[in-house]
């Protein structure tokens, strides 16, 4: 094997990036592998199911992520390693890669059992959110011909090594949303999983919209939209002045409390109150819950539990927002473990574009050509914002016909206003893409 070739099989799999690491002699099966002093390895390696475990001292609970690893042969075959894992301990917080052996038949072993120093882990994630990796000795072809590689990038503990196809993402993106920004009014549209286009008629169509012209067709999973980028479009009064504009930064249901065990319905009698614009047979549950401070109307108060917001760190790996009632009873509540599978890997790299409706007649938009990217993210750093009232719960749930055959509508709300967006991200832009 050579660079060459393990770049050549890397590509042909669907990579965009490879991520390189010198291996210490305490990287091994036994020790589990060192990929970092934060969450940050969450953002290029994904997830797909995370659990907590609880101990009775803080200090030696971890959260278990389960993650899709399959280890590539010099003939380029692939063979998965299906109890691979990260895991996460929140007292540093550091991040291991542990299981990466165990029930795969053509497994590194002999590399990976052993405290050699200077061993090269490569790994690079597919399209499909495979993560393929690649072990060699210090003393091969492929590690003297990495090590004379100029001009690597790097992130956390790793050097990275960008495919061809990825070099010019960003230039693609903006000069996308220049296209779309010269357009003008844009018609309201939609597109459906076959790239068809729909009408779209409804109040969120802004997001829609600018995904059509993109091309980014629904998806149920938590991957970042184009091209590595996550695209989150936000209205504003005028496309000049966005500071003060609110962003929607993610809606994800609760995961526990009374929503989940009684049911939305029962949370929303309970908290709820009358439609305040006097529509009969509903109930509403809204308005804006800051962190320690309790609601006028919903009477509850939004708790974070097991975060120390001094230090910025997670101190209970069973951790969660909660809402809480004037009893201590948890209305509702979303589990770290929930949230950081959603943020660090569909927020790494965000774009955030402005918007104009008009919504007189047929309903348009139009996106502005300034727009703010952000990189690098870490749940903590939400977690940090939200215990600064920066980050909200702003939800717009209704129960109609209460009556007669109960409906509800759900949507649950994380926000932030646009001045804030630069204390979720390590390195903050605002390019105009006219320019």
């Amino acid at each position: 094997m050579n660079l060459k070739n393990l770049k050549s099989l890397f590509i042909n799999n669907g990579c965009d990036e490879i991520f390189v690491k010198s291996l210490a002699p305490n990287d091994n099966s036994k020790n589990q592998v060192y990929l970092g002093g934060s969450f940050d390895v969450l953002n290029i390696l994904p997830i797909s199911n995370i659990v907590t475990e609880k101990a009775g001292d803080w200090s030696r609970e971890r959260f278990k992520a389960s993650i899709n690893v399959s280890w590539l042969t010099d003939e380029g075959n692939i063979h998965p390693a299906p109890k691979s894992q990260l895991i996460l301990y929140p007292k540093y917080p550091e991040v291991r890669f542990s299981g990466f052996l165990a029930g795969c038949k053509n497994a590194p072993s002999n590399l990976m059992t052993q405290r050699l120093a200077d061993r090269l882990l490569f790994l690079s994630v597919t399209k499909n959110g495979e993560v393929l990796g690649y072990v060699t000795d210090p003393n091969s072809i492929l590690s003297k011909e990495f090590n004379n590689e100029p001009s690597l990038g790097t992130y956390g503990v790793f050097s990275v090594i960008e495919l061809p196809r990825i070099a010019n993402n960003r230039s693609v993106l903006l000069s996308e949303l220049n296209r779309i920004h010269n357009m003008g009014w844009i018609d309201s549209k939609r597109l459906d999983s076959n790239k068809n286009i729909l009408p779209c008629k409804s109040s969120n169509c802004g997001g829609y919209t600018l995904e059509a012209e993109l091309g980014i067709t629904p998806n149920g999973y938590s991957e970042p939209d184009f091209l590595g980028w996550e695209i989150k479009q936000f209205g504003v009064k005028k496309l000049e002045n966005i500071s003060s504009s609110v962003i929607t930064l993610m809606t994800p249901e609760p995961t526990d409390g009374l929503y989940k065990t009684k049911g939305t319905e029962f949370f929303v009698r309970t908290y709820g109150y009358p439609d305040k614009l006097g529509r009969p047979d509903r109930m509403n549950f809204g308005g804006i819950h800051k962190t320690d401070q309790r609601h006028g109307t919903t009477n509850l108060e939004l708790k974070i539990v097991g975060f120390d917001s001094a230090s910025g760190k997670i101190r209970n790996s069973n951790g969660r927002i909660a809402l809480v009632d004037t009893h201590n009873n948890e209305a509702a509540s979303w589990s770290f473990a929930s949230l950081l599978l959603h943020w660090n890997r569909k927020h790494d790299k965000a774009c955030y574009v402005p918007s104009l409706s008009d919504t007189k007649g047929n309903r348009k938009y139009k996106y502005g050509n300034n727009v703010i990217l952000g990189t690098g993210t870490d749940f903590q750093l939400f977690l940090k914002q939200m215990s600064e009232g920066n980050i909200y719960y702003d939800p717009g749930i209704k129960l109609e016909n209460i009556s007669t055959k109960p409906k509800i509508k759900k949507r649950s709300q994380f926000r932030i206003k646009c001045k804030f967006l630069t204390n979720l991200y390590k390195a903050n832009e605002l390019v105009d893409v006219s320019t």
